[in-house]
């Protein structure tokens, strides 16, 4: 949908909200913490960038954007070109982060990976939930809208690096909580470290939202495999180096996509036979195990499957 950009605000250094209403003056779909919308600028670039603003709101969304030196166009877009009163196409809410009920929250952010966060708290809060933010960033200068949190009192630390060092994971999460959900978004260091302390933790405790893909080790050498396109009636072959969802493409099929590298779940396809060697930065262990689905943009037939069939 086409979406006009109402208000832009500067929220820290390198990073601006934009506060989006339909051009149309219609009213918005519902959505859920967690959220992200598809974010189209010219060029047909397309962005992912989650919903910080609040659920219940019908007329406006907001976004924040950090500005990525080394991205790909998209961030130095929104921060150059984007202005009020500009339009861009929006696509509608998904959410891979969802959060689900539990009697306590722990929330860890890093960075522009607090935009999530941010309606997360303010569900906690409405549904009576004990919580608490963890939140760090460079410096206290390049963390964004810490002055809507200092509303939240002693339940949230900010913690620049340059000012606290490291964040305290240890203390945080090195004993486990019963009850207790842990959310955390930001840079992969960052996930990797409260995936160390939180070991020892049930499993599921833990929800995690990738801005990057993480790091993928595979099982040896990739090989070509035949996949069928069940729904389609297409069968073909998908050479190493070349992704289901391109060969999918190859053969006049449209499935829908957006990042093209396993963190936006939008290419998330059914396995109706045969095993997918998981390469994305979405589904648990669990999810994995289970088989059921598979991201077609990075992830592959598993060693020895020589053939997908997939319900597409």
């Amino acid at each position: 949908m086409d979406m006009i950009v109402e208000e832009r605000r500067d929220e820290a250094d390198g990073v601006v909200s934009l506060s989006l209403v339909p051009a149309d003056g219609s009213v918005l779909p519902a959505w859920t913490p967690g959220a992200h919308v598809d974010v189209t600028m010219a060029g047909g670039i397309v962005r992912q960038y989650s919903l910080c603003s609040e659920p219940g709101d019908e007329r406006r969304w907001r976004i924040g954007v950090l500005r990525e030196q080394a991205g790909r166009g998209g961030s130095e877009y929104v921060h150059d070109k984007l202005h009020g009163g500009d339009v861009v196409e929006v696509g509608l809410p998904r959410n891979n982060f969802a959060l689900d009920e539990a009697a306590r929250y722990v929330f860890v952010a890093g960075g522009i990976g607090i935009t999530p966060i941010l309606p997360m708290i303010d569900a906690a809060e409405r549904a009576g939930a004990e919580w608490t933010l963890l939140y760090g960033g460079r410096s206290r200068s390049s963390m964004a809208f810490t002055g809507e949190l200092t509303a939240h009192g002693d339940r949230v630390t900010v913690a620049p690096q340059d000012e606290t060092g490291l964040l305290d994971l240890d203390a945080l999460l090195g004993t486990p909580q019963p009850g207790t959900l842990v959310y955390a978004c930001g840079p992969e260091p960052l996930l990797d470290a409260v995936a160390d302390r939180m070991s020892a933790w049930p499993s599921g405790a833990l929800r995690v939202e990738r801005f990057t893909p993480k790091t993928i080790e595979t099982d040896g050498p990739d090989a070509a495999f035949e996949v069928e396109f069940a729904t389609s009636g297409v069968t073909a072959v998908v050479p190493v180096g070349v992704s289901v969802l391109t060969v999918a493409e190859e053969n006049g099929l449209l499935p829908d996509w957006s990042c093209r590298e396993g963190t936006c779940g939008t290419c998330e396809t059914t396995i109706v036979d045969g095993r997918a060697e998981h390469r994305d930065s979405l589904l648990t262990d669990d999810e994995r195990e289970e088989q059921a689905t598979m991201m077609i943009c990075v992830s592959r037939a598993e060693k020895g499957c020589p053939r997908l069939r997939l319900d597409l």
